[in-house]
């Protein structure tokens, strides 16, 4: 067994496993039972024979080795995590962990906000990867495409109907979908009428539709977005035509959402399949799976 694939490797000969053994229909993956069964049958020298939910201080996952002279695992995942789509995605990067990290790190690794920040770091890298990982494995793209087509334009109803069938969180199959979509579209996220950040799809970024915000001063979402009109409606969804000049100088549909975690808005733009070829503030936001645990 190589130990040194690839993220996306991992995750697709993980998918192909338990498509053959499970059939089309064996979602949402049960992360605990397959990182314990799959790690004790593979690894047996240094499995992963605990899985446990923990209050957690300061961080929201963490991969732990046992100790005093075991070779044996845990994964620990914060019982402070109320969606059981973040919980989820927490174990399955944490599982991540696992397979492509602990050689590397043998003192175990605790996944923090802090350290999920510093997107320049070592540590972040391994971060991504564990995104990458987590992201393949509860939401792999054959399966996904099937439901939403690339070519398909979308909204948050049948992004949500993803997102519980995958058991991840709506912004997680947001992004998945932004990941692989042929629409121009993005996805804006903001709090108390702030954008904290942003992500396009690949045509809308290869015509220049996306946003930087990093080392800028705060940039207010536009006052025509419903995330301002329904300020405080949290679970309120909405869908909105707007014409040239509300975001990016061009016509978009936004459906726009408050969320339940911290009221955080979520903006989904969908615009026309040609636009202007210069985006705003000139720089691009991190990669899609750096964002997914959030």
């Amino acid at each position: 067994m190589n130990k040194h694939k690839t993220p996306e490797r991992w995750a697709n000969d993980l998918t192909l496993m338990m498509t053959q053994v499970l059939g089309q229909e064996r979602f949402p993956v049960d992360v605990a039972k397959l990182a314990t069964e799959y790690s004790q049958q593979v690894f047996p020298a240094d499995p992963i024979t605990k899985v446990v939910s923990r209050p957690f201080d300061g961080f929201e996952g963490a991969l732990i080795p046992r100790g005093g002279g075991s070779k044996e695992w845990g994964i620990g995942f914060s019982s402070k995590i109320k969606s059981t789509g973040r919980a989820n995605f927490t174990l399955a990067h944490e599982f991540g962990h696992y397979l492509l990290h602990r050689e590397k790190y043998p003192d175990g690794l605790q996944c923090t906000l802090e350290q999920m920040g510093q997107w320049d770091s070592e540590y972040n890298r391994v971060e991504a990867e564990a995104n990458k990982f987590a992201a393949g494995l509860l939401m792999p793209l054959d399966d996904f495409r099937a439901r939403v087509p690339p070519k398909s334009k979308t909204d948050f109803q049948q992004l949500g109907e993803c997102a519980e069938r995958y058991q991840v969180s709506l912004m997680a199959a947001t992004l998945r979908w932004l990941s692989y979509t042929q629409q121009r579209a993005m996805l804006v996220v903001s709090r108390e009428g702030f954008i904290l950040w942003a992500r396009s799809s690949e045509p809308a970024l290869k015509s220049g539709a996306f946003i930087k915000v990093s080392g800028l001063a705060p940039k207010p979402v536009p006052i025509a977005s419903p995330i301002i009109v329904r300020s405080g409606c949290v679970g309120l969804a909405d869908m909105v035509q707007h014409d040239m000049g509300v975001w990016l100088g061009e016509a978009a549909t936004e459906h726009a959402l408050i969320s339940e975690r911290h009221d955080i808005g979520l903006s989904l733009l969908i615009f026309a399949n040609s636009g202007p070829s210069a985006g705003l503030f000139e720089e691009v936001e991190p990669d899609v799976v750096d964002r997914l645990r959030f």
